[in-house]
């Protein structure tokens, strides 16, 4: 009869060294973090912290500035003229973002669900846009909806300087912000899905709100805030195709730093504009934190 052999007991001595579970994640050094911390110190955190100071200061004549503490500027801002011009900014944001999606989105479902062979080019056809100057987009578009143009003379259309050209204007120089994020949830849908959905009595409308939408919500919201943000911030657009006579915030910020020389109060309408986007930041960021717990 063989004899069974016990496993010898491992006993360790007080004074043994324990043994550390060896871990196979990468670890890398701090120090690599340095070049983009101090990026973000000196282009972002400074700015800041100068935004700020200037917001504080006080006015001395034209172009002057004493540096204190003193919060008039933001008590400016609560006045009806300014809060009219946040709601108007923040309107025709939203309402150029909510344009944008109803645009962007077909397109994009269109490109990920129909197209195979051509999809690249279509992806390319949509990027081209960025390889030519904001500006020169913007002018393009003021060619396009001149009173003496095509639109204007055959079809009757003369939106050039009201609110309309601006909301053109809004979509037609953000629709690919949008459309990029909302193609890349759509290329990782598995459509048997839908499939399995409409075979199970599903119909297709209900099928695209259920699933489709679902799962596609994060890159939507991710779109929606890439438009909306610059949005608000809006410069060229309102004064070349709004004419001047609909300014957006960000018009006003410029001639507070520009014609006025009044930076205690551009800045402290530059950091009132960023408390607002604030608020959609935070909402973005609980969204996309509720998305990933449900993935997990």
């Amino acid at each position: 009869m063989a004899a069974v052999t016990q496993p010898e007991a491992t006993t360790t001595s007080p004074g043994a060294r324990t043994r550390v579970a060896r871990s196979f994640k990468p670890r890398y050094p701090t120090w690599l973090t340095s070049p983009s911390f101090i990026y973000y110190i000196i282009f972002f955190l400074g700015p800041m912290a100068i935004l700020v100071a200037f917001s504080l200061a006080t006015q001395q004549g034209f172009g002057g500035l004493s540096y204190g503490f003193n919060i008039a500027q933001y008590r400016l801002i609560f006045g009806s003229f300014y809060l009219d011009i946040f709601g108007r900014t923040l309107l025709m944001a939203g309402i150029g973002t909510v344009l944008t999606v109803l645009v962007g989105y077909p397109v994009a479902y269109w490109m990920a669900r129909y197209l195979t062979t051509y999809k690249m080019l279509a992806l390319l056809l949509i990027v081209v846009p960025f390889w030519t100057s904001f500006l020169i987009r913007t002018y393009a578009l003021k060619i396009i909806l001149d009173p003496n143009g095509y639109l204007a003379k055959d079809l009757g259309i003369n939106i050039l300087y009201t609110k309309y050209a601006i909301a053109v204007g809004l979509v037609y120089n953000y629709l690919p912000l949008f459309i990029l994020p909302v193609f890349a949830s759509l290329e990782r849908m598995d459509w048997t899905l839908i499939e399995a959905a409409t075979d199970l009595g599903a119909r297709p409308f209900s099928a695209f709100r259920e699933i489709t939408l679902r799962l596609t919500l994060p890159g939507v919201v991710t779109g929606a805030l890439l438009v909306f943000i610059p949005m608000t911030g809006e410069y060229i657009i309102p004064n070349i195709l709004g004419g001047g006579t609909y300014e957006f915030v960000g018009n006003v910020i410029g001639d507070q730093f520009n014609s006025a020389q009044n930076e205690p109060f551009g800045s402290a309408l530059s950091i009132g504009l960023m408390a607002a986007l604030s608020v959609f930041v935070i909402v973005y960021i609980v969204v996309a934190t509720k998305e990933e717990r449900f993935g997990a």
